[in-house]
C-alpha cells in the first residue's frame, strides 16, 4: 500500500535519483522498526541447494544494492536470499549519466550503469556492519580499465576478498555495459577463467575451513551453440551453479517506445520469455547436474512459477521489484507455498 502511494512520485523523478531515494527510505523504515508495514509475513518454504539452506526460493538479484549499503532493509522485505554487487576491485564511477531509463508501457528498464561501485573494500565494510545473517550472494566483476586478457586477475582478487563473508559468489561475465566483458563467455576464455577461479576457490576453502559455492551469471543473448559450450564448461570445471539471465541487448517488445533506442541492457517484462526459454534449454543440457537460479522478467507469481517449471531451482527479481514493490514478494511467496501443498 505504501509503495503504491509513493510510486507515482518516484516515477516522476529521474530514475537513478528515485532508485537512491527509495533505498534510503527503505533503510530508514527498517531502522525505525516499521518494516512490517511494507513486508508481508509468509511462512518459510525452505530450499536446500549448493550446501546452503534458503528460507524460501525467492531472491533479490544483483544490481539493486551494488555496495551492500541496504542489506538489512532489503532482507526485511521477506527475500530468501540477497545478492549484492556487482563489485570490482577498485572503485569506479560507471558510465556517464543519464544511464538508467524507465519504459513503463512495457514494464521495463534499460540501464548502462557500467559496474558503478565503491570497490570491494567498501562493500566488505558494509557487509560487516549489517545485522543480516541469511544467505548473502556477492556478485563480482572486473574494472572497466582492466584489459580483457587480465580480467581473471580482477575476479581472483575479488573472490579472495569476499570469500570469508559470502554465502555464494556470483561471477558476472554477462553485463553488456562493460566493454568486451561478454567475450569472457566464449568457450576458451570462459574455460580459462573458470579453471583459475575453481583453483582459487579450492585454496580459499582450505584456508578458511568452509566451502563457498561459485556460480556463473550468463546473458540471455546466447545462441544454442554458445549455450551448449557454456554448459560443457560449467560441468567440466564443476561450477556450483548458474544464474540465467542478465539483461538483454535485444529490443524486442519495446521498439518505438520512448528510450528504447538507449544503449544498455534491457530488463523487465520484455525479457521474460527469452530468459525462461534459455533456462529450459540450459536445464536440458545440464540434466540436473547443477542448479539454475532463474532471473529475467519476473513481474508476477506466474512468471516465477514459469521459471521454476522451466528448470530453475531458485528465482530472483529486480525490475519487478522496482515496478511493483514489496507486494510482489508476498504474492510470489504465497503462490510458491500454495504450489507445495
Amino acid at each position: 500500500m505504501l509503495y503504491s502511494l509513493a510510486r507515482p512520485l518516484l516515477f516522476r523523478m529521474d530514475a537513478e535519483a528515485a532508485h537512491g531515494l527509495a533505498l534510503a527510505s527503505l533503510k530508514l523504515i527498517e531502522r525505525g522498526g516499521m518494516a512490517p508495514m511494507l513486508a508481508e509475513t509468509v511462512p518459510a518454504q525452505r530450499v536446500k541447494l549448493m550446501g546452503l539452506e534458503f528460507p524460501n526460493a525467492l531472491g533479490l538479484a544483483a544490481g539493486l544494492d551494488k555496495n551492500g549499503e541496504y542489506i538489512d532493509a532489503l532482507a526485511a522485505m521477506g527475500f530468501g536470499f540477497i545478492e549484492i554487487g556487482t563489485v570490482t576491485p577498485r572503485p569506479q564511477p560507471g558510465n556517464p549519466r543519464p544511464r538508467l531509463f524507465r519504459l513503463p508501457e512495457a514494464q521495463a528498464l534499460i540501464n548502462r550503469m557500467g559496474f558503478n561501485n565503491h570497490g570491494v573494500e567498501r562493500l566488505l565494510a558494509n557487509v560487516l556492519r549489517a545485522r543480516y545473517r541469511g544467505v548473502l550472494g556477492i556478485n563480482i566483476g572486473k574494472n572497466f580499465d582492466t584489459p580483457i586478457g587480465r580480467a581473471a586477475d580482477d575476479y581472483e582478487l575479488c573472490l579472495a576478498k569476499v570469500y570469508p563473508h559470502a554465502s555464494y559468489v556470483a561471477v558476472n561475465v554477462s553485463s553488456p555495459n562493460t566493454r568486451d566483458l561478454r567475450q569472457l563467455q566464449g568457450a576458451d576464455e570462459l574455460g580459462a577463467l573458470a579453471g583459475k577461479l575453481k583453483t582459487e576457490q579450492s585454496r580459499l576453502a582450505d584456508a578458511h575451513g568452509r566451502y563457498v559455492p561459485l556460480v556463473l551469471k550468463i546473458a540471455p543473448d546466447l545462441d544454442d551453440a554458445a549455450l551448449e559450450a557454456i554448459a560443457k564448461c560449467l560441468l567440466k570445471h564443476r561450477m556450483d551453479g548458474v544464474i540465467a539471465t542478465n539483461t538483454t541487448v535485444s529490443r524486442a517488445g519495446v521498439t518505438g517506445l520512448r528510450h528504447a533506442g538507449e544503449a544498455g541492457g534491457l530488463s523487465g517484462a520484455p525479457l521474460r520469455d527469452a530468459s525462461t526459454a534459455l533456462i529450459g534449454k540450459l536445464a536440458h543440457l545440464l540434466d540436473g547436474a547443477l542448479p539454475i537460479i532463474g532471473v529475467g522478467g519476473v513481474m508476477s507469481a506466474a512468471d516465477a512459477r514459469e521459471k521454476l517449471a522451466a528448470g530453475a531451482s531458485l528465482v530472483q527479481v529486480y525490475t519487478g521489484f522496482i515496478y511493483r514493490g514489496p507486494q510482489l514478494i508476498g504474492e510470489i511467496l504465497r503462490a510458491l507455498r500454495g504450489a507445495e501443498r
